[in-house]
């Protein structure tokens, strides 16, 4: 009994050291603990609290591959531009960015795509106005430097006929104020009349993208895809241009890489049962946009518009009233050859919108004035680089001055 005692109270004193141990090392952590929290930065400990409480935010969110060129893009280059172009893709979701930093990207996304434009007409404004002495027949040069520029006739005239009614013969002499009667009457060109783009006005909302071969249009439509579906849109791709060799590979490429889904159908098939067909699915499965490519080069320019035209009706049949944006796609290397292929286009079709590409390859970015002076269509987006984030919406005012910046002071 002596025994059993003695022993009891050794395996008691035993257990009690132990608990004593572990209630020693529980407080010790938590001390520890609680020092890290009261030294962790409140914007640290905020943005963990945001990663964990918003998973699903996080993954559309993710970084993706840039889907430069469809064959063959570099994948450094890819790479670099995902990483600049998230943030700003990700400013069309539900989470706005610093409105300041959004106008300073733009600004300078302008700013270096118009830099050869900036080179051609703008520096001859600005060799014209940086005289010594500026007197009134500053008329007569101004006159030939606008109608020698890639700007078009009608733009031209609508500048300078704005220059002579705003300024009086004193105030012909006043470099500033005639370089600010070119930027207002330039910012008026551009602005045009138009109601402002809504996406969320149909579900799914359509959009017919036309344009000749060779313009970017498949691109630009790649790029429309990744930024819409960084935004967090359901986009459904239709593989419309059944007539050009390898545009539904490049078509379903850019789908790959934007991670939307594509609708094709056969070689050389009916461009308008590959349009319908998508609408249709857009419809039952509850997609957001339909991006609709079409052909942009038949036998005859009379084949090609009897085409679109069918491609319209049987959009409707689909969804009555699409497609609800009709976007033509031009290329600014062209110059005034892009003013006339709109205008070809517009007899025969309805087109609510214009997407000019490569305007950093061009010193004729002064077309986007002939563009609108003539059609009387918005410009929505403009491509200034070869990144997935250069297809930028088209700002009128930042246009304007981006394009005369360097020297309209």
């Amino acid at each position: 009994m002596v025994y059993n005692a003695a022993a009891m109270v050794t395996e008691l004193a035993i257990l009690g050291i132990a608990l004593g141990v572990i209630l020693l090392v529980l407080w010790l952590l938590r001390r520890a603990s609680d020092s890290s929290r009261r030294n962790t930065p409140q914007s640290v400990r905020d943005r963990l609290g945001m990663e964990q409480a918003a998973p699903e935010r996080q993954r559309r969110r993710r970084p993706k591959p840039e889907a430069g060129a469809p064959a063959g893009a570099d994948a450094a280059q890819a790479s670099d531009a995902s990483d600049e172009s998230d943030t700003s893709d990700a400013s069309d979701a539900s989470e706005p960015r610093d409105a300041r930093a959004s106008d300073s990207e733009d600004t300078k996304a302008y700013r270096a795509g118009l830099e050869k434009t900036r080179g051609g007409f703008v520096a001859k404004l600005g060799r014209l106005f940086g005289k010594k002495k500026i007197d009134a027949s500053i008329l007569s040069e101004l006159e030939e430097v606008l109608f020698t520029a890639d700007i078009g006739p009608r733009a031209a005239d609508n500048i300078f006929q704005s220059v002579k009614a705003a300024l009086s013969k004193d105030d012909l002499t006043d470099s500033d104020k005639v370089w600010a009667a070119i930027r207002e009457a330039s910012a008026k060109i551009v602005a045009v009349d138009a109601p402002a783009l809504d996406l969320e006005r149909k579900h799914p909302f359509v959009i017919l993208v036309l344009g000749v071969n060779g313009v970017g249009k498949t691109t630009t439509i790649g790029k429309l895809a990744d930024k819409y579906a960084r935004s967090g849109k359901r986009v459904l791709l239709a593989a419309g241009d059944t007539f050009r060799a390898a545009a539904t590979e490049q078509l379903e490429e850019w789908g790959r890489r934007a991670e939307v889904p594509v609708v094709k159908g056969k070689p050389n098939g009916d461009p308008s049962a590959v349009i319908f067909d998508a609408i249709k699915r857009g419809i039952e499965e509850d997609f957001d946009i339909v991006i609709c490519d079409t052909a942009g080069r038949l036998h005859s320019n009379a084949g090609l518009m009897d085409e679109l035209k069918k491609v319209r009706r049987v959009a409707d049949k689909a969804m009555p009233g699409c497609p609800h944006e009709t976007w033509m796609v031009l290329d600014a290397t062209t110059g005034q050859n892009a003013i006339a292929q709109a205008k070809t286009f517009k007899a025969d079709m309805e087109i609510t919108g214009i997407v000019l590409t490569k305007l950093d390859g061009s010193a004729k970015g002064g077309v986007v004035l002939g563009i609108c002076d003539e059609l009387q269509v918005p410009v929505r987006y403009i491509g200034v680089g070869e990144k997935i984030d250069d297809l930028r919406p088209f700002d009128a005012r930042g246009f304007v001055d981006a394009l005369y910046g360097d020297v309209a002071r």
